[in-house]
C-alpha cells in the first residue's frame, strides 16, 4: 500500500513538475517581447491645442483626440470615486489583479461556452492602463496573460495615483456629435456638459463613469433609458462603497441626464477667417502633429469687439452694393404641400450669419410674403415640432422688385412676380415689429485687415462675407491690383529722394511707347489739371502726373521701395506698375501703410502674440522689443520709467513718413476720401480704383491704427460706373472707424523734430500767405522752390509739337484708360 501511495505520489510530482515546466516555458515565451512599461514615465498623451483671443476668450480647439491633460491632484474626488466604483472598487487594495473578479469572470465564461457570447473580462484599472498604453485590444487569452503580468510590474513601479491619473486622462468616453469625441475626463466634462471637471455633480460624474464599458451603448440621446439605468447603477455603487450617502444618492438618481453638449468648431463670433489663418500659420511653422497633438496654448492678436465691428461694416458694404443690383433668385426650391419644416430643415444655412434665417415662401401676393421659418434644432439634433410663420411686406423687399432674368435687369411691380411658394430665401428680422426683410447672399466680396502700426499685430481680419459660404481668405490669399492705393509708396520714394510736397509735376496727357505699341494713361473721369503739386496729385489721385513723376524718378527706384515696403517680392520696373497694376494682398498693403504710420520702421505683421507648449514654456513671442528697466530687483520711486527699445529696421526717413502722411491727410480733408472728414479725427489714407472699376480700395490710418480693405468680385469683372474706392470702400472704412474711435480722444500725427513748416501756394508750390495757401512740412535744407519749375513740362511741349506736325499719328495710339485710378 505504501509502495502504491509512493508510486502515485511520484507520478503526481512528475506531472506537477511537467505542468510547472510548461507554465514556465509558456510564461517565458509570452513575456519575451513584452513592452517596456517604463515608457509610462515619459508618456506625453496627444493634447488639444487651444487658441485664445487677446482678451483670453477661447477661439478654437484643434485635436485628433479631444484631450486636456489634468494631474491627479486637479481631478475632484467625486469623479475619481465614480470611476473607481464603476470600474475597479478594490483599486487601492489589489496588486494589479482583482482575484475575486477574475474567478467570477472565469466562471461566467465557462458557463457561456458555446453560446456565442463575448468573453467577459475582469480588468482592473491597472490592466486597462496596460492594455490602452502598451498592448492592443485583441480578444485572446495570451493578451490577457500579458496584460496581467504587465499590471503586476506597473503596480510595483508606480504609485496608485499615477496609474489612476494615466487612466482618467487616456480613457475614450465617446461623443455626442460625430467628430468631437472625448478622451479623458476633462475633455468629456466639456463635450457632454460644457463644464469644467470641477463643476460636475455626482450624477454627471457617474454618467461619465458609465461610458468606458461602451460609449455608443449609452449615448445620451439614442439610448437615453439605457444610459440612465447605467448611470444610476454607478451611483448605487458609489453609495455602497461609501463615497456618497444613501439620501444624496437617491436625490442624484432622480435627476435627468442633463447632457448639454458643447458645440465644436469656432467659439469666437466672427473670428472664423482669423482662426483658420492662425491654423495655417502654426502648421507651416511647427507641422500638423504639433497643432493637433502638441497641446499648444496660442494667444492671438485679435480684438473681439473690433473684429465684430469690422465684420458688420464689411457685410453692410457688400449688401449695400448687392441690393442695388437686384434680386438673383432663391437659394433653392422645396415642396410645401406637406410638412415644409422637414424639407426646410435639410437646407444648409450660413452658420456664421446668425442675423439671417432661412425661410420658405408659403404665399406670395401684392402685399408681400407669408413665410415659414427654418425650425430650430433640439439638443439631440432633431427638429423642434413647432412651425413658426412670419411675413415680409412688399416695402421690406422693394429692392428685389428689380431682378435679373436671363442676364438682364427687369423691374416688376408685385412680390408675386419675384418669388413663388416653395422658394427658399434668406430673411432678417426687422429692428422693430414682427416683420422680416428679404435678404440674399452678395455676389461681391472683399477683404479687410486692421493692424497696430507700431507692432504689426493684426487686430481684426475679414476674409469675405461668410466663412460658411467660402473659406477663401480674401485678406491674405486674394491677389488683387491695388490701383491708386499704391501711389503713396511711389510718392514716398520721391519724397525720400529729393522731391518735396510742393514739387510741381505736369498733369497733362502723356504718351508712353513700349516697342511698337503706345500707351496713353488717363485720369479717372478724363481731363487734366495742368501743373500740380505732389500734394494735389495724391489728394485728387492724378494718374497722368503720377506716371510723369515715376518716369522722372526711374521705375527701378519705385520697384526698390515697393519691395522694401513688402508690397511685392519682386516688382517689374515698368511704368504701368506706377498705377498699381501689379497684384498683391490686403495684408501686404496694410503692412506697407503701417510703415508710413509708425514713422518709417519695418514691421512684421502677426496674428499671434505668443505660443506656449504643453508645459507653459514660451516657444514663440512676436514682440521682440527690449524693455530697459523692466526688471528692477526692488521698488524704488526714484528709478526712471521703463523704456521699450525698438530695434526694428528704419526703412523710410521719419520725416518722409510724416510728409506722405500729411499729404494723405489732405485726401481725407478735401480729396477723394473727403466723406471721412466729418468723423472729426486725424486720419490719413488713400483710395484706389482699378481699371473698369474691378476693385475698389481704401487704406487709411490714425497714429495708432491702420485699416485697409477692398471690394470686388472673386472673378474680377466691372462693378459698374461709379463703383470707386470713394463710393464703395470709403463708406465701409467710415462705418468701422466711427465705432472704433467712439469716445476716444483725437490724437494728432506726431511731427518729427527738425521739420520746418512753411506756407505755400496750393497750385504753384511757392511761398505764399493768405487765401489759396497751405502749410507744408519740409526737411532741413529744403523748402519751396525760388523759381517756378514744372517736372515734365518740356516733354509735354515736345509731344504737343509732334502731334501738331503729324495728326495722323494719333490713330496708332492705343486707346483706353490704360490703367488704374
Amino acid at each position: 500500500m505504501i509502495r502504491l501511495i509512493g508510486y502515485f505520489f511520484g507520478v503526481g510530482v512528475a506531472l506537477a513538475l511537467a505542468v510547472a515546466a510548461g507554465v514556465a516555458i509558456y510564461l517565458t515565451a509570452i513575456t519575451r517581447d513584452l513592452p517596456d512599461y517604463e515608457v509610462l514615465t515619459r508618456y506625453e498623451p496627444p493634447v488639444t491645442t487651444r487658441v485664445h483671443a487677446s482678451d483670453g476668450a477661447l477661439m478654437a480647439e484643434f485635436a485628433r483626440e479631444q484631450r486636456l491633460f489634468l494631474p491627479i491632484q486637479a481631478i475632484p474626488d467625486r469623479v475619481k470615486a465614480a470611476f473607481i466604483s464603476a470600474e475597479d472598487k478594490n483599486f487601492y487594495t489589489h496588486p494589479g489583479i482583482d482575484v475575486t473578479g477574475l474567478i467570477r469572470a472565469i466562471a461566467t465564461n465557462l458557463q457561456n461556452i458555446g453560446s456565442g457570447r463575448r468573453p467577459v473580462g475582469a480588468s482592473t484599472i491597472t490592466q486597462q492602463v496596460a492594455k490602452n498604453f502598451l498592448l492592443d485590444s485583441s480578444l485572446s487569452y495570451d493578451r490577457k496573460v500579458r496584460e496581467m503580468i504587465l499590471s503586476f510590474r506597473i503596480e510595483q513601479a508606480y504609485p496608485k495615483d499615477r496609474i489612476l491619473e494615466l487612466y482618467l486622462n487616456e480613457i475614450y468616453l465617446g461623443f455626442v456629435y460625430p467628430g468631437y469625441g472625448a478622451y479623458g475626463v476633462a475633455a468629456a466634462a466639456l463635450v457632454y456638459f460644457d463644464k469644467s471637471v470641477n463643476e460636475l455633480t455626482v450624477a454627471e460624474a457617474a454618467y461619465l463613469a458609465a461610458l468606458p464599458k461602451g460609449p455608443t451603448n449609452y449615448h445620451p440621446f439614442r439610448h437615453t433609458e439605457r444610459a440612465l439605468e447605467r448611470r444610476n447603477w454607478v451611483i448605487d455603487q458609489m453609495v455602497e462603497n461609501g463615497y456618497v450617502d444613501r439620501e444624496e444618492g437617491e436625490r442624484q438618481k432622480a435627476l435627468p441626464l442633463g447632457v448639454n453638449p458643447r458645440r465644436g468648431g469656432n467659439y469666437l463670433f466672427a473670428g472664423e477667417y482669423f482662426t483658420e489663418e492662425v491654423r495655417r500659420q502654426i502648421i507651416s511653422r511647427y507641422g500638423e502633429n504639433a497643432l493637433y497633438e502638441g497641446g499648444l496654448s496660442v494667444r492671438t492678436t485679435i480684438e473681439p469687439l473690433m473684429q465684430r465691428q469690422a465684420r458688420k461694416a464689411m457685410q453692410n458694404g457688400m449688401i449695400r452694393y448687392d441690393t442695388l443690383r437686384g434680386y438673383r433668385g432663391p437659394v433653392t426650391h422645396i415642396d410645401v404641400s406637406g410638412d415644409w419644416g422637414v424639407e426646410l430643415g435639410k437646407v444648409q444655412r450660413l452658420s456664421d450669419v446668425p442675423e439671417w434665417q432661412l425661410a420658405v415662401v408659403l404665399e406670395s401676393s401684392r402685399e408681400g410674403l407669408k413665410i415659414g421659418l427654418q425650425p430650430a434644432r433640439q439638443t439631440s439634433g432633431d427638429l423642434v415640432p413647432e412651425r413658426e410663420t412670419a411675413t415680409v411686406s412688399a416695402e421690406d423687399m422693394s429692392w428685389a422688385m428689380r431682378l435679373v432674368r436671363d442676364g438682364k435687369m427687369v423691374k416688376v411691380k408685385s412680390p408675386e412676380e419675384v418669388v413663388q411658394p416653395g422658394d427658399v430665401v434668406y430673411v432678417e428680422k426687422k429692428g422693430e415689429g414682427d416683420g422680416y426683410m428679404l435678404r440674399q447672399v452678395p455676389e461681391i466680396s472683399g477683404g479687410l485687415v486692421a493692424m497696430d502700426p507700431h507692432t504689426g499685430r493684426v487686430l481684426a481680419m475679414v476674409g469675405g462675407f461668410s466663412f460658411s459660404q467660402s473659406e477663401f481668405n480674401r485678406a491674405t490669399q486674394a491677389m488683387r491690383q491695388p490701383g491708386s492705393s499704391f501711389k503713396p509708396i511711389l510718392y514716398a520714394a520721391a519724397l525720400d529722394n529729393g522731391y518735396t510736397p510742393a514739387s510741381v509735376v505736369m498733369d497733362a496727357p502723356i504718351t508712353i511707347r513700349i516697342g511698337n505699341q503706345v500707351w496713353e494713361p488717363k485720369n479717372y473721369g478724363g481731363g487734366a489739371a495742368g501743373p500740380s503739386t505732389l500734394r494735389a496729385g495724391i489728394e485728387r489721385s492724378r494718374n497722368l502726373m503720377t506716371v510723369r513723376l515715376a518716369n522722372d524718378m526711374g521705375m527701378n527706384l519705385v520697384a526698390e521701395y515697393a519691395e522694401r515696403f513688402g508690397v511685392y517680392d519682386k516688382m517689374l520696373p515698368v511704368l504701368a506698375m506706377s498705377l498699381g497694376s501689379g497684384e498683391t494682398t490686403v495684408m501686404r498693403m496694410v503692412s506697407a501703410y503701417a510703415i508710413m504710420a509708425n514713422g518709417g520702421k519695418y514691421i512684421q505683421p502677426s496674428l499671434v502674440d505668443r505660443i506656449q507648449d504643453r508645459y507653459g514654456k514660451t516657444v514663440f513671442r512676436h514682440d521682440q522689443r527690449k524693455c530697459e528697466g523692466c526688471n528692477a530687483t526692488e521698488w524704488d520711486p526714484n528709478l526712471p520709467e521703463p523704456e521699450l527699445i525698438d530695434d526694428a529696421e528704419q526703412i523710410l526717413d521719419p520725416m518722409t513718413a510724416y510728409q506722405i502722411t500729411s499729404m494723405m491727410e489732405g485726401v481725407v480733408q478735401r480729396g477723394t476720401a473727403a466723406a471721412l472728414a466729418e468723423l472729426g479725427y486725424p486720419l490719413a489714407g488713400k483710395t484706389g480704383t482699378t481699371n473698369e472699376e474691378r476693385d475698389a480700395w481704401f487704406i487709411g490710418y490714425t497714429p495708432d491704427l491702420v485699416v485697409g480693405l477692398y471690394l470686388g468680385y472673386d472673378r474680377p469683372r466691372p462693378m459698374g460706373k461709379g463703383s470707386t474706392g470713394s463710393g464703395l470702400a470709403v463708406p465701409v472704412f467710415k462705418e468701422l472707424m466711427k465705432d472704433v474711435l467712439k469716445d476716444k480722444r483725437p490724437v494728432p500725427f506726431r511731427v518729427p523734430e527738425g521739420m520746418t513748416m512753411i506756407s505755400v501756394d496750393r497750385k504753384t508750390g511757392m511761398r505764399a500767405d493768405g487765401p489759396g495757401s497751405i502749410v507744408e512740412a519740409f526737411k532741413p535744407g529744403t523748402g519751396p522752390a525760388d523759381s517756378y519749375w514744372v517736372i515734365g513740362m518740356d516733354d509735354f511741349q515736345a509731344a504737343e509739337r509732334a502731334r501738331e506736325l503729324s495728326p495722323g499719328a494719333s490713330e496708332a495710339i492705343m486707346q483706353g484708360g490704360g490703367g488704374l485710378y
